[in-house]
Parts: C-alpha cells; sequence; structure tokens
C-alpha cells in the first residue's frame, strides 16, 4: 500500500490524462462509468428485496460496492471520483501538465452527461425486460419506494447526505489508487462503499439510475422533482465532499 503523499505524486499526472481526454472520449468512458454503477445498484436492490429487512439492507449495501470496483479496475471515468481531479489546483500546479481550472470542468461537464446517460440505459434495461416482477412484484416495489423517498428529501438534507457519501467515495477511490493489486484495490474499494449505502448517503451518479427506473414504474415524483429536488442538491453535495473536503484536505496535507 503506497503512502498518501506518493499517491499523490503520482495523482498529478493522473490528473493531466484525464484532463486530457477529448470530449468524446469523456462521455463514452463516462457512460460505461455511469452502467458500471447503476448494475451495483440494480444487485443492490435485488440482494435487498430478496433477503428483506434489516439484513437485505446490509446485503444489498455488502453488493453495491462492485460498480466501483469495475470503475477502478477497467479505468473509466466517474464523475464523484473525478472530484479529486482539483488536487493540483490546490497544490497550485494548473499550468503545464497539470491541469487548470476550466480543464477540470470540462472533464466533470463530459464525465457527467456520459454517467448519466448509463444510468438510463441500464434503467431503461430494467424496465423493457420487466425486471420488477421478480419476487412476485417486490423488486417493483423496492425501486419505486426508493425512487419516491430520494426525491422528496429536503434540499438541506440532500446536500449534507451527498457531502458525506462522497467523502468515503473519494477516499475509496483514493485508497485504490495505493493498492498494488486487484483483490487491495477491492478491498479499499469495499468497505467505504458498503458504510455509504448502508447510511443511506446519496450518490448523484447511482441516482440517475435509482430514480429514472423508480419514475418509469410508476413512483409519486415528476422529472422536475427528480433534477431538482434530488440530483442538483445531491450533485452540489458531492462536490463539496469530494473536491473540496478530500480533495482539499489531501493536498494541505501531502503537498510539498
Amino acid at each position: 500500500m503506497k503512502p498518501s503523499k506518493e499517491i499523490l505524486a503520482g495523482y498529478q499526472n493522473t490528473a493531466a490524462a484525464k484532463t486530457s481526454l477529448s470530449a468524446l472520449k469523456m462521455i463514452i468512458s463516462g457512460i460505461f462509468a455511469g452502467f458500471f454503477i447503476a448494475l451495483g445498484g440494480l444487485g443492490s436492490q435485488v440482494a435487498a428485496t430478496a433477503i428483506g429487512g434489516s439484513a437485505g439492507k446490509l446485503v444489498g449495501a455488502c453488493v453495491f460496492p462492485v460498480g466501483l470496483f469495475l470503475v477502478v479496475c477497467v479505468g473509466v471515468e466517474l464523475f464523484t471520483g473525478n472530484c479529486l481531479l482539483v488536487i493540483p489546483l490546490f497544490g497550485g500546479k494548473s499550468s503545464g501538465s497539470h491541469p487548470g481550472a476550466a480543464a477540470v470542468l470540462k472533464n466533470w461537464i463530459f464525465v457527467y452527461i456520459g454517467n448519466f446517460i448509463g444510468g438510463l440505459l441500464l434503467a431503461a434495461g430494467v424496465y423493457f425486460s420487466h425486471m420488477e416482477t421478480m419476487f412476485d412484484g417486490a423488486l417493483g416495489q423496492t425501486m419505486t419506494s426508493a425512487a419516491s423517498s430520494k426525491m422528496t428529501l429536503d434540499p438541506v438534507s440532500a446536500i449534507i447526505k451527498a457531502t458525506l457519501c462522497n467523502i468515503l467515495v473519494c477516499l475509496a477511490v483514493w485508497v485504490a489508487m495505493g493498492a498494488a493489486d486487484a483483490m487491495g484495490k477491492f478491498i479499499a474499494v469495499f468497505l467505504p462503499v458498503m458504510l455509504f449505502v448502508l447510511c443511506g448517503f446519496e450518490h448523484s451518479v447511482a441516482n440517475m439510475y435509482f430514480i429514472p427506473t423508480g419514475l418509469m414504474l410508476g413512483a409519486e415524483g415528476s422529472v422536475v422533482d427528480f433534477l431538482l429536488r434530488n440530483l442538483l442538491p445531491v450533485t452540489i453535495g458531492n462536490i463539496i465532499g469530494g473536491a473540496l473536503i478530500v480533495g482539499g484536505g489531501i493536498s494541505y496535507l501531502y503537498r510539498n
């Protein structure tokens, strides 16, 4: 396991590589990442519904991390993890081979779009394959209930839950970068992500799957509720937790 100072030194080049991708590659890579996160979300819903109760929630939380594990191992672009791209800016290295603020913002925008498409693709797949009928329709109830509850969060709760979520997600990504093999990356990803799901925190990219799926299946709420009452405040919270708290904190602690 590499120490954080060594990970930080390597991340300068990682950030430069990520922000130098073409817009098309950012979007396509983002689609894969959004789809992977959505698969983890789907798996967690299936597991939670199959088992039920508190035990089902725990098992579902243990299944969800497969999405971020695939993102990390395949090397695709995830908006929430890419909140760490601000690290070179905090470190005062925004010129030359290091990305500036405009390059970071470009990556966030195109990756976010790709993530959204990936989540919608799996949501459509679930809808048109009638997966909601599993367990005598109980899976569909799980999906609609999850979507409805997310769209009724008050903005302050949504921002706080999203901030806490992306603190854990970005720490998972950070520790995974210091792991030497796939098993190390799995452990690095599994523990923080399992914790955020178990605690009911809010992840913008996961919600790009959860809420559209629920809406397609008749959940109470609308597209406007999804975008303004959940996705907007959750995205803001994810940026606060990932970019400002983890990115800023790590940069301050470990930069030269």
